[in-house]
């Protein structure tokens, strides 16, 4: 036999007074600066260039998009 439930169980946490590691926006800019970087060394492999120069134009491509998506994500 099961005992019942109380409504006083059921009740939701409370927040925690931590915050959160990165914010949302933070968060949507660093991914889409991910997508970017991807995209970027992914097309330039295809081109043809060298895997290491993909990688490092990918990474430049990544970097020069944080403050653009900064500004343009509010």
């Amino acid at each position: 036999m099961t005992t019942p439930r109380h409504p006083e169980s059921r009740r939701p946490e409370p927040p925690s007074a931590e915050p959160p590691l990165l914010t949302l926006h933070a968060a949507v800019v660093l991914l889409g600066a991910l997508l970017v970087g991807l995209v970027a060394g992914g097309l330039s492999h295809l081109g043809g260039v060298a895997p290491a120069l993909a990688v490092l134009g990918g990474l430049g491509a990544a970097g020069a998009a944080v403050p653009v998506l900064r500004t343009l994500i509010r």
